[in-house]
């Protein structure tokens, strides 16, 4: 049987690099990966690009309230592909992801999804939670924090500053950069993690 695989892991942690990787083995062995993105990530326009310097096409961008399923069937024949790589996979609905069970389990094929655990406020995106849910196969992919500790959190940087509030996703309009922390610059840097509905609380001193 087929199987939904989640990899996940912070900012830098070359998730993009590692899908491109796999989905030319396939090609390699003259099989057929399709290449899947949400439409919100618009960094890179119609396509995957990874830090590193390697990008290519996607093969199918999905809007919000498009279905995986019939997306990938309006691209080819479901019998004609061999895996299906999901970049920022984050960035799916729920019933998308529920759709890519489904697509594993009673079609046969492979669906490998890479993109982040959790934003900036250390909350999850309801792509990411959905696959911890249900995903036959969850890998961390591991990173490093500037002080040389492994990173599991994600910082957003506007303006030069670390910020602890905002929209979830800041792709358009908002100018902003991120960093990959570990827990303890992330509450040196950020400030408290809180989780969501919490009230608010005023960064103390430093726990460290």
């Amino acid at each position: 049987m087929a199987k939904l695989y989640f990899r996940y892991g912070a900012m830098n942690s070359s998730k993009t690099a590692l899908l491109l990787t796999a989905a030319y083995n396939y090609e390699e062995r003259a099989q057929h990966p399709v290449i899947v993105k949400p439409g919100i990530d618009t960094k890179a326009g119609e396509a995957v690009s990874s830090r590193i310097g390697v990008e290519r096409a996607v093969d199918v961008l999905l809007d919000s309230g498009d279905s995986m399923l019939e997306a990938l069937r309006a691209h080819r024949d479901l019998d004609a592909i061999d895996a299906i790589f999901v970049d920022e996979a984050q960035f799916l609905t729920p019933a998308q992801v529920d759709e890519a069970f489904v697509i594993a389990v009673q079609h046969g094929i492979p669906v490998l999804c890479y993109g982040l655990r959790g934003d900036f406020m250390t909350r999850s995106f309801p792509g990411s939670l959905r696959l911890l849910e249900i995903a036959h196969s969850i890998e961390e992919l591991k990173t490093i924090c500037r002080c040389g500790s492994k990173a599991i959190f994600n910082g957003r940087v506007v303006g030069g500053v670390f910020v602890s509030h905002g929209e979830q996703v800041a792709i358009d309009g908002q100018q902003a950069d991120y960093e990959s922390l570990c827990g303890r610059c992330y509450l040196e840097k950020v400030g408290p993690v809180q989780a969501a509905g919490a009230p608010e609380r005023e960064a103390g001193p430093a726990l460290f």
